[in-house]
């Protein structure tokens, strides 16, 4: 392969620059509203659930430190490992009951990707997964990116998608190039 853009005429690759920083600037933007939210804080997230009534137990207290420390994917699969490394007693039920109550009062939302569920905190969900079905990378794509698909669904079939559920399937670049 040549360098990138080679052998497309300069009206095209002024047009194709042109909507690659476009498209940056709304990746950036989407970027910097996931920063500016508030989020959920240890302390924040124990007296909202004991504000639902629910104990505090050890293992729902270690579930939830793990939670709140980890960035970005939360596997409910390597929370259980990592918990049950601290306190062995804790059984993966019970890590994934206590996901399951995190996501009922807000503090998690879930989404469906090639390897199972997956957690976020709420305010870092608000993206879709494109997830590439040889390599297994995942990218996030935001929601104002993806707004032209949500539009396509709503306009063809009167449907409003929740976009940031599941994953997108396909290749990514790379393994795309080496097809």
């Amino acid at each position: 392969m040549g360098r990138p853009g080679a052998g497309i005429a300069a009206p095209d690759a002024s047009r194709l620059t042109r909507h690659l920083q476009r498209l940056l600037q709304v990746q950036h933007a989407a970027t910097i509203d996931i920063v500016n939210r508030s989020s959920h804080d240890y302390a924040d997230v124990i007296d909202l659930l004991r504000s639902k009534g629910l104990r505090m137990t050890p293992q729902r207290r270690a579930i939830v430190t793990e939670v709140m420390r980890t960035q970005g994917h939360i596997s409910p699969a390597a929370i259980a490992r990592t918990v049950q490394g601290e306190m062995p007693g804790v059984n993966a039920s019970t890590v994934y009951r206590t996901l399951t109550l995190l996501e009922d009062v807000g503090v998690l939302s879930h989404s469906h990707l090639e390897t199972g569920a997956e957690y976020h905190k709420a305010e870092e969900a608000e993206h879709v997964h494109l997830t590439c079905g040889r390599c297994g990378k995942d990218d996030p794509l935001s929601l104002t990116e993806a707004q032209a698909l949500h539009e396509l669904i709503e306009q063809h079939h009167g449907f409003e998608a929740d976009l940031t559920h599941f994953a997108i399937t396909g290749l990514c670049a790379s393994c795309a190039g080496a097809a």
